[in-house]
Order: structure tokens, then C-alpha cells, then sequence
């Protein structure tokens, strides 16, 4: 089973004058953790190493930024999938104090800021989702998005042409049944699409 986060929790160490600024939050994909640690160079321009890890999707990615190899990205990385979580970006900001902390150290101290970050973290159950899209005559809008209402689907898009179309997301889980009911109200005219 995976969990994510339903909000950012942050953890801030100082180790042998060094500061460990860490952070997990949910996001939705790399390109979203790209564009997280990006902003965190522009907020954090004297910093000597942002690095990250990521578990999203079932990917996962991990960057040590300049530290010596294995010993921050892959450490964070490890704790996340150790806590099972899924849809989550770790960073953490350091800025170097002086004194170096040797490879045993650094994985000790990148470890401990995600760690203590999700000590007390409100962990939520992940639940997958799949993207489906329809279209259907007119008649039938009213009723299928009462099915969608009834299913706990999220409307993504809408669009009026000759059909109704539809975007929207479910869970996987309740995805068959929310298919057959459309395809039983629209009597098999229902079409499904990317």
C-alpha cells in the first residue's frame, strides 16, 4: 500500500554548523519536482547544494548535486520508499559550514532532515487513479454526471460539439463499474476516447 502527504512538511537541521533545510510534499510528477527545485535555487541562491528525491508514480529519481556520489538523493530516496510513500518530492537545502562531515556523515544528516520532516507528517492512503474520457449524445449529460457525482469522479473537461465530451478522473478501482453504468444509460452509443 502507498501513502502520500495531503500538505508540505519541513525539518531543519544544523550539523557541525551546517544547515539541513528539508522538505516533503506531494506532487504530481517530475516535471512538477523540476519546476519545485528550481524555485528552491532562486530562493536559496547562497546555498551550496539543493538535492532531491523523488517517488511518483511508481518512478523514482534521486539527485546528490554536487555531494559526493550516493550520499544525499539516493539516502532521501530510501527513506521514502522505506515509509512506502508515492506522489512525493523531498528537497533539502544545505548550506556548508566549514567543516566537512565525511560520506558516512553527509548520508547521516541527508537521512535524518527527511526523517524528522515526516516524524509527525499526516500520511494519507493512495489511491490509484485512471483518466477516462466519453462522449455521448446531449440527452444524456444530466444522468452521466450523476454517475459521476455517484462514483467519485473528478470532472477534468467538458466540451459541447455534436457529442458531449468528457475528461474525467476516478479510482481504478470503481473505473469498470462507472464505464458499464454509462455505457447501460447511453445504450451502448457511449464512445470512449483518449
Amino acid at each position: 500500500m502507498a501513502y502520500t502527504l495531503p500538505v508540505a512538511v519541513h525539518s531543519d537541521l544544523l550539523i557541525k554548523k551546517s544547515r539541513f533545510v528539508g522538505c516533503v510534499q506531494p506532487v504530481a510528477d517530475r516535471a512538477a519536482a523540476q519546476q519545485v527545485v528550481a524555485g528552491l535555487r532562486g530562493r536559496h541562491p547562497a546555498a551550496a547544494h539543493v538535492c532531491w528525491a523523488l517517488m511518483a508514480g511508481g518512478q523514482s529519481a534521486a539527485n546528490d548535486d554536487g555531494e559526493p556520489g550516493g550520499t544525499a538523493g539516493r539516502p532521501m530516496l530510501e527513506v521514502l520508499r522505506h515509509r512506502e510513500l508515492d506522489g512525493v518530492l523531498a528537497t533539502v537545502v544545505r548550506y556548508f559550514g566549514g567543516v566537512k562531515l565525511g560520506a558516512g556523515g553527509l548520508v547521516r544528516a541527508y537521512t535524518d532532515a527527511i526523517s524528522q520532516a515526516l516524524a509527525d507528517a499526516p500520511l494519507i492512503e493512495r489511491v490509484p487513479r485512471s483518466v477516462l474520457a466519453c462522449a455521448f449524445p446531449y440527452a444524456l449529460e444530466g444522468a452521466v454526471r450523476r454517475e459521476l457525482v455517484a462514483h467519485g469522479a473528478e470532472l477534468q473537461e467538458v466540451r459541447h460539439e455534436a457529442l458531449v465530451h468528457l475528461r474525467f478522473e476516478v479510482d481504478t478501482a470503481t473505473a469498470a463499474a462507472l464505464t458499464q453504468r454509462i455505457q447501460d444509460l447511453s445504450q451502448g452509443r457511449a464512445q470512449w476516447g483518449p
